[in-house]
């Protein structure tokens, strides 16, 4: 008996994390098996400390499932930190499954060790490769915005990224309310990094959890 728990992430509050829950559903139908737990996030795929992925690989067991839409939102990572979290989810020995990975959809159904071991291993190889092209995407991405905000700046057009003022505002007021950060998060769903810029700013803003 196995558990799989889907992963669920998107970059930032203005994008829509759960956009892909609905077909990793038809997946676990398609395939005869149910999602145990959706673990949602608003977080960089580029940034390894993501707490509701760390979440899910502390509860998961051996033998359990990581399911996701795409490789990229488990991993946008650099080499260093893609090693890291590889080494955690082989120690724990999880399998990922991944909808734009075929090969790791057959792991759901193999019994014998000596198939799931060479599986594993195609798996592992591919996990690798396109976990280098979401890096390399993340990092073409970041230098042409960089390319267009400075030629932006050149020309006199940028302006900088606008504020969330309403946003900003409810967690300062939560924050001198003595909320904790895990509270606000559940409250208002923006990242923990948000909250910690807000606090930054505002000194008599005091959270109890970070």
């Amino acid at each position: 008996m196995f558990r799989v728990y889907a992963y669920l992430r998107a970059s930032t509050n203005e994008q829509d994390a759960g956009r892909a829950k609905e077909e990793l559903l038809y997946f676990a139908h398609k395939n005869d098996f149910q999602i145990a737990s959706f673990f949602v996030e608003h977080e960089s795929g580029a940034r390894l400390q993501r707490p509701e992925l760390f979440r899910l690989l502390d509860i998961a067991q051996p033998g359990d499932m990581l399911l996701v839409e795409q490789v990229d939102r488990i991993s946008r990572l650099n080499t260093e930190d893609w090693e890291t979290l590889k080494s955690i989810i082989k120690a724990k020995q999880i399998r990922v499954i991944a909808l734009d990975l075929p090969t790791s959809h057959q792991l759901i159904a193999t019994s014998d060790e000596f198939t799931n071991r060479m599986l594993s291993a195609l798996n592992d190889m591919m996990l690798d490769m396109l976990a280098a092209i979401a890096r390399k995407d993340y990092e073409d991405r970041r230098r042409r915005q960089a390319q267009g905000i400075a030629k932006a700046q050149q020309e006199g057009k940028y302006r900088g990224r606008p504020q969330d003022l309403v946003l900003q505002r409810k967690i300062a007021d939560l924050l001198k309310d003595g909320k904790s950060y895990s509270q606000i998060v559940d409250y208002l769903g923006c990242s923990r990094r948000t909250i910690a810029k807000v606090a930054k700013k505002n000194k008599d803003g005091v959270a109890n959890d970070l």
